[in-house]
């Protein structure tokens, strides 16, 4: 972090607590999805990035009273003690955030101390990028370092999915909390969603840029619709470990073997079957193929991904598949697909350095021409994981 943006955050600091005496910063940054799409909860691989953008919590311990933190992007406020935190149904703001964070490291077993702190971020929010993993992840950094607690880097991220789950009500997977915590500079995170095992790969920051178009769409499609693909797949594995045995989740079938007893399902958990288990393998060569800097191959994957999220999975929409039909044969671009649970949202794109900046102006004015609508557009390049640094 440069020393201008502590100094910043220190001012603010102040404004709010009145001195700037003993701070720290703690930083976790957002992410972005290279490939592996609706794999995480059926057990399966992914192959995330952090992204050079984050949420700060500049704090600092308090002996006694109760945590207080000042949000200076949303200009407000949040106060609550430690003891007896408990889920407030249907608030869901970014205080929950903070307060099912402190929770949850307190179910962990850790004796935590109150801070005071001013949380700001520059990751865009709405727009696929984990906003809200960095937001807990700051925040739990934060307590822990003034509380002086040891943990390690994936139990704190199971302890703010937990915290997601019970305080915002959102059944995420722990992708988003897992790489904001693991993440190394200038690689992207292969991750076991089953076993955590993980693998950073290098992704050659002087070669490659990764840029993100968001359509600005959002349907309304979306939640019901991510139901009834998790109900496909489950369905889908009840049928087959009826005839196979030992079937846990998706994850446990080659694209062959699925193949070979497709007759066991009905067209429709078929094809939802098939996205999941081509795309398990697509993100574990995807990996490979950036292993040894084969940026056709990894292109060649996003755009099968796509097709498979657009055909078999069907989660994209008319907007994602013009994105990713513009960046086709741009100069510099390896590959392009839609990111996310679907339905409206954002394309991940690879794009070489040199190209980058010239593909993103592109874009976003062929886009705004063919749509009436102005989209945002993000270059990133491949952060480190969640730190705390002296104010």
């Amino acid at each position: 972090m440069a020393p201008q943006t502590f100094a910043h955050l220190a001012d603010a600091f102040e404004r709010a607590f009145g001195s700037r005496d003993g701070l720290s910063v703690a930083r976790a940054p957002g992410r972005v999805n290279l490939i592996g799409e609706h794999t995480d909860y059926n057990g399966g691989f992914v192959l995330p990035m952090a992204i050079d953008r984050a949420v700060r919590v500049c704090f600092r311990a308090v002996d006694e009273g109760p945590v207080r933190l000042r949000s200076e992007d949303l200009d407000d406020w949040a106060e609550f003690v430690l003891d007896g935190i408990e889920p407030t149904p249907g608030r869901h703001d970014w205080a929950d955030y903070a307060r099912g964070v402190a929770w949850s490291l307190q179910q962990a077993g850790l004796r935590l101390r109150p801070i005071e702190g001013v949380v700001q971020g520059d990751v865009p929010q709405g727009a696929g990028l984990s906003s809200s993993a960095a937001l807990e992840v700051a925040v739990a950094r934060a307590f822990c370092a003034a509380a002086g607690c040891r943990i390690d880097g994936p139990a704190l991220a199971l302890a703010c999915q937990r915290a997601e789950h019970e305080f915002a009500g959102v059944r995420c997977g722990i992708m988003d909390q897992f790489v904001s915590v693991q993440a190394r500079e200038g690689h992207a995170l292969l991750l076991d969603c089953r076993s955590l095992e993980h693998e950073h790969v290098p992704l050659d920051t002087t070669a490659l840029r990764v840029v993100v178009c968001n359509t600005k769409v959002k349907h309304e499609l979306g939640s019901s619709a991510y139901n009834e693909r998790r109900a496909s797949c489950e369905r889908a594995v009840r049928l087959l470990a009826e005839r196979l045995g030992g079937i846990r989740e998706l994850r446990d079938l080659s694209p062959e073997t699925l193949q070979r007893h497709a007759e066991v399902l009905d067209e429709v958990t078929l094809r939802r079957a098939r996205h999941v288990v081509s795309e398990i393998a697509r993100t574990v060569e995807a990996a490979d193929a950036l292993k040894a800097r084969d940026y056709e191959r990894v292109g060649r994957l996003m755009g099968e991904s796509h097709r498979s999220l657009r055909d078999d999975y069907e989660v994209s929409c008319e907007e994602l598949d013009l994105m990713v039909e513009l960046a086709g044969g741009r100069p510099g671009v390896f590959g392009a697909r839609m990111v996310g649970a679907g339905f409206g949202g954002c394309s991940v794109n690879l794009v070489s350095r040199t190209h980058a900046g010239e593909f993103a102006r592109s874009m976003a004015a062929d886009y705004q021409a063919r749509t009436g609508t102005a989209p945002d557009v993000y270059e990133f390049t491949a952060a480190s994981g969640a730190d705390v640094q002296a104010c």
